[in-house]
Formats: structure tokens, sequence, C-alpha cells
């Protein structure tokens, strides 16, 4: 992947705007170009995830210290890039707390993205089924660090009704933890979603996410979330006007968040209004003055 983005023949380009959890940043500008990258980490399985991605990649032991050994030119190559960017944007404060401590590089933060369609359901719908919405929801990739096990074990021990939508490789060991209030849905096409959403009384969020954009999608719903508090929901969640936030990735943890939840009568459109600071329209609009401000920066005299 290195040899791939630095292979990208960039010339005649003024400005490149760099997308990256990974090798994006890496790209080699024209010398008179600007440099911004919006990055959603430096990478995970690199500097802050190793034995967790071998673990949930089930990589087996005989290949783990050849690739620690890969790993360590991987590092090397992605500190020396970083020196390519020329103004850093990051997805979170946790993201920008990484890109200070890994690169030495200041940044400045904007959250991901919401599109346009999670806005538009309708809340005259929603509100008239407040007394009546029947289920918890996820939605996640199905692989072990997103902790939908947790949800699981919560569903199990309350009664409660969920709904996990998503696909993945911990499908199999989820489904047999799963107790009969437990409804798998699969792969949910992206038009269903919103509905989806809003139809939930609470969307569950029980994973540590650089961003963490399935939590700001279910705000935009009008639905409150109960997140793990921390990451990107610290960014994106108000404990107490949006959702519940709990501080353990643990079952007696995730019950009392649920049972403060009951406690709260949510407003839903007060939750929706939240949410639109994190539009598409505002993260263009935030984007592009970035972008004018690092370019008028490199023009200034020095």
């Amino acid at each position: 992947m290195p040899c791939a983005v630095e292979g990208i023949d960039l010339r005649g380009f003024d400005v490149i705007l760099s997308s990256s959890h990974a090798v994006s940043k890496g790209c080699i500008a024209p010398p008179t170009a600007v440099h911004v990258c919006y990055c959603h980490t430096p990478m995970r399985y690199a500097w802050e995830m190793e034995e967790q991605y071998f673990d949930d990649f089930h990589i087996p032991k005989r290949l783990r210290a050849p690739l620690r050994r890969t790993l360590k030119h991987v590092r090397r190559w992605d500190l020396q890039t970083a020196k390519r960017v020329d103004h850093f944007i990051a997805n979170s404060t946790t993201t920008q707390e990484r890109i200070k401590r890994i690169y030495n590089r200041e940044s400045v933060v904007i959250p991901p993205p919401v599109h346009a369609s999670f806005f538009q359901t309708l809340l005259q719908t929603v509100d008239c089924r407040l007394q009546t919405r029947p289920y918890f929801l996820s939605v996640s990739r199905l692989v072990p660090y997103k902790r939908v096990d947790l949800l699981i074990a919560a569903a199990n021990a309350k009664g409660l009704p969920l709904h996990i939508a998503g696909e993945g490789q911990d499908r199999r060991r989820l489904e047999r933890l799963a107790g009969p209030t437990v409804r798998f849905l699969g792969r949910v096409p992206d038009e269903d979603l919103p509905g989806l959403y809003a139809g939930a009384s609470a969307f569950l969020f029980p994973a540590f996410e650089d961003a963490g954009l399935v939590p700001m999608e279910a705000q935009a719903c009008g639905t409150p979330v109960i997140a793990y508090g921390k990451g990107g929901v610290c960014d994106t969640v108000k404990d107490g006007a949006t959702g519940i936030t709990f501080h353990e990735q643990s079952l007696s943890s995730l019950l009392e968040a649920i049972g403060r939840f009951s406690a709260v009568s949510w407003d839903h459109r007060r939750i929706r209004a939240h949410a639109r600071q994190f539009s598409a329209e505002r993260f263009r609009e935030k984007i592009s003055e970035e972008v004018v401000r690092a370019v008028d920066f490199s023009h200034a005299p020095a």
C-alpha cells in the first residue's frame, strides 16, 4: 500500500486533500502544492491495537513475530511521511491527541459528515410511536472489538428486545450467545437505515471508536444514544441531552446506563437539532475553510 500511494502521479495539482486512516497521507505532492490530510487515525494496527488486531483476525502465533518486524518498518514509514502533510484535520479529539503524540503535529477537529437522508425521517411519525418504540438497536461490523457481545449479555440479562444490523466474522459466535430477544438483521440496505434508526428506543454503541459515525446517524434520526464514553462519542453525544454514556465496557456499567436512559424523557427534536452541526453541508463548509486557511498560510510571507 505505501508503494501504491507513493506512485500516484499528482503533478499539476495545487492542492492535495487526502483522506487517511493508514497510508493515503503518504502520497507525494509536488513541491509547490499544499497537502491537507483529513486523518481518521494514525494507523491503529501499527500504533494502538497491534495485539487486538492479531487476535481479532486469528493470526497464527508463528506469524506474529515476522509481522511485528514488518510493522516496525511500517511505523518508520508512517512517521517519515507525516512530514509530507502541510495541514492535519482530525476527525475527533481522540484522533487529534494521537496525531500530536505520534506525529508531534497540531490539528483541528472536524467530525465526519452525516448523510442528508438521515435527517429526512418524519419526526411526526416517530413522535406518535414514542410509547411503543419496541427495540434497542446496534448497527455494526460484527468483529470482536465492537463489543456487540456486551449488548447481547445485557439483552439476555434483562429480556430486552435487541436488533443487530451488520455482518462480520464474529456473527456465528454472537448468534450462539444470543437469547430469544435478540434478532440479527444482517446487512441492511442504506435506504432502510434511517427508518431502522428512527424506530428504535435507543441506539447502543459499546465500542471504543476514533470517531464513530453511526451514533451521529442515530441522533440525526432523533434517536438517543447509549454509548461507551470514550473516543469520538465524547465530541458528538451530549450526556443527558442526546444520550447516555457509560464508562466501563462491562455488563454492570451498561445496565446502569440503560436504567438511567429509561428515567429520561427524551426530546427527539432537540436530538436532531444537535446532530445538524454534523451534516454533510456543514462538513463541506468546514473542510473548505481549512483548505483555504492552509493555502493562505502557505502563500503568506515568511
